[in-house]
């Protein structure tokens, strides 16, 4: 019995050892992900203030990129991340492709790097890619900047995006979101992941606009349904859709009682049967 006590305490230490390093791979990128949250500041200002150096290594404010009528789609991230913000996106990049809006007419995209040392150059190669596969236009409303960290963090804050950088692996750990702003630079709606539906997307650019781009389905589209933040989706909103069914059912009600009230309306317009009198009958 004290052998078997001993062999297992023995099997014990031995599987706690090689377990040790496997424990702290996982915990690891965990602990390093302390501080990257996002706190949704929906409906707030961005700092149009703000300066940064665009993709042809001018100067510019923020201001010009918010002009009161196109919706801007808003993305921080940086060039020599290992895989998330190139998978966000790529992701991002598809349902754009996917929608009807044209990008320079109806919406701008703007990304801001977080890395204060990436350049110019890289940011414009950066967008010569995701352009490519974009596949659609002459790159008009896509702007991608970068800039020096009070500016950066300054907008980051703003947004509520957090984000740390990871000396040792030499890269910043940060969350997976893309803001949709009004033209005027509000922020009003979040969406999270790397992959996004075209006609969610849409749908908030439209939203943002307050109406002024899309199509009337997009628009009657946008009554209908409601953004829900646990799907990350437009789902149906009961009230709106109460609504119109309230008024197709008037209608259709109208539709069929018409046919028989003018009817009626005709017989009362004749006036009631009369009998023959005996003379007529006698003739």
């Amino acid at each position: 019995m004290t052998r078997c006590v001993s062999s297992i305490s023995f099997l014990l230490l031995v599987w706690i050892g090689t377990a040790r390093p496997l424990f702290a791979q996982i915990l690891r990128p965990v602990a390093e992900l302390d501080g990257v949250n996002v706190v949704e500041h929906l409906d707030e200002q961005i700092p149009l203030d703000l300066k940064f150096v665009d993709d042809r290594g001018k100067p510019i404010q923020l201001q010009t990129l918010f002009d009161g009528v196109q919706p801007v789609v808003l993305s921080l991230n940086y060039t020599n991340c290992p895989m998330l913000c190139g998978l966000k996106l790529r992701g991002m990049v598809e349902a754009l492709a996917d929608m009807s809006l044209e990008s320079g007419r109806d919406y701008r995209v703007v990304s801001v790097s977080i890395d204060p040392l990436e350049s110019p150059m890289q940011a414009r190669l950066a967008k010569q890619g995701y352009l490519r596969e974009f596949g659609r236009g002459n790159g008009d409303g896509w702007t991608f900047l970068t800039g020096r960290d009070p500016q950066i963090r300054a907008l980051a804050n703003a947004v509520g995006f957090e984000y740390r950088y990871i000396p040792e692996r030499r890269e910043y750990a940060h969350a997976a979101v893309f803001m949709i702003c009004t033209p005027d630079g509000r922020i009003s709606r979040y969406l999270y992941g790397v992959r996004f539906e075209s006609k969610t997307v849409q749908l908030s650019l439209v939203e943002a606009a307050n109406g002024r781009i899309g199509t009337t389905l997009d628009k009657v589209l946008l009554f209908c349904f409601h953004y829900d933040a646990s799907s990350g989706n437009y789902a149906p909103a009961a009230v709106s859709l109460m609504k119109i069914g309230g008024v197709v059912t008037m209608i259709a009600v109208a539709v069929f009682l018409l046919p028989w009230m003018r009817k009626s309306a005709g017989f009362a317009s004749e006036g009631p049967a009369t009998s023959p009198t005996v003379s007529e009958v006698l003739t």
